[in-house]
């Protein structure tokens, strides 16, 4: 069955990189997850709308007006179950690889569930379901890192780097969204009901407390409820970036999926309009104190 334009392979562009369109601020936006191109040499042996569950559907879509307040946005094309660029590149297991990795690996918490560099399942409704018929070999691995990991990673530490050398100063945000069903995923029976907006700093580490509760405050305005690394705390890219005694501040925003759109179809829903009116309208706060930020340092 020949696949819809938007989930055809782009392996010339892994990542789309969209400046600001008025003066530029040092405001980079990153969307890790949305991608939908998937490309041909995947080998997954689940079918396309079970692994579809894998995407940030939507989300550099619903971030699409940053550049127009100053901002850099970058989206990644591909598919974060093909390789996931919030995970280091160490982040794998031996046993998952047909073959000798040629430097020690690293593998952490996320690969033990499965859910690494090269993720290994999927899940719906608490099933667990294996992405692959056999382990995928080296050269396998080393060309989706160097192909689509390292190019994305090339581009958002290009736009860092620039902020800060032009501004002395960043502020980043990590985009993404999370399935409804995310407790259960993690196997929580006592957990909380599922915030609409997650907001994640590695516990207080990757950006100024006030940052943090300006986005949760100004979304709490608009009637979503909000909470601060509750399950998600961010990973690879904000541990990386975030160093605010550097001037450099990092945010990971999880919005929950119903919010905006049907998980089974990965479909826009009613809310999806006014949740990106909404995010248009943070945005333009986030701008306005990010001015303010470097007016007070001049």
């Amino acid at each position: 069955m020949q696949l819809p334009d938007f989930l055809r392979p782009r392996p010339d562009t892994p990542v789309e990189v969209l400046p600001p369109t008025v003066p530029a601020l040092p405001l980079v936006c990153d969307s890790p997850h949305s991608g939908t191109a998937y490309p041909e040499d995947f080998g997954h042996a689940v079918p396309m709308a079970l692994l579809r569950r894998g995407e940030d559907t939507h989300v550099h879509t619903l971030w699409h007006t940053a550049p127009a307040h100053g901002a850099t946005l970058l989206a990644a094309t591909f598919p974060r179950t093909y390789i996931d660029v919030n995970r280091s590149d160490t982040d794998l297991d031996p046993a998952q690889i047909d073959g000798a990795w040629p430097v020690p690996l690293s593998p952490g918490v996320k690969t033990q569930q499965g859910l690494g560099l090269i993720w290994q399942r999927i899940s719906k409704d608490g099933v667990a379901t294996p992405l692959y018929a056999r382990p995928r070999t080296v050269a396998e691995v080393q060309h989706r890192i160097a192909h689509y990991w390292r190019p994305y990673h090339a581009a958002l530490q290009q736009a860092i780097d620039a902020s800060v050398q032009r501004f002395g100063a960043v502020w980043h945000l990590n985009l993404h969204s999370m399935p409804n069903d995310v407790y259960r995923r993690l196997g929580r029976q006592d957990a909380p009901p599922l915030a609409d907006f997650v907001l994640g700093d590695r516990d207080g580490t990757t950006c100024a407390p006030e940052f943090i509760h300006l986005i949760g405050e100004t979304l709490r305005g608009f009637g979503y409820s909000v909470a601060y690394n509750e399950p998600y705390k961010g990973v690879e890219l904000i541990g990386r970036i975030g160093q605010p005694h550097l001037n450099r501040h990092s945010l990971q925003i999880e919005i929950r999926r119903p919010v905006y759109m049907d998980e089974d179809t990965r479909e826009p829903n009613a809310g999806f309009e006014p949740l990106r009116a909404h995010l248009d309208q943070l945005l333009a706060v986030i701008a306005a104190y990010v001015r303010g930020a470097l007016a007070s340092r001049a």
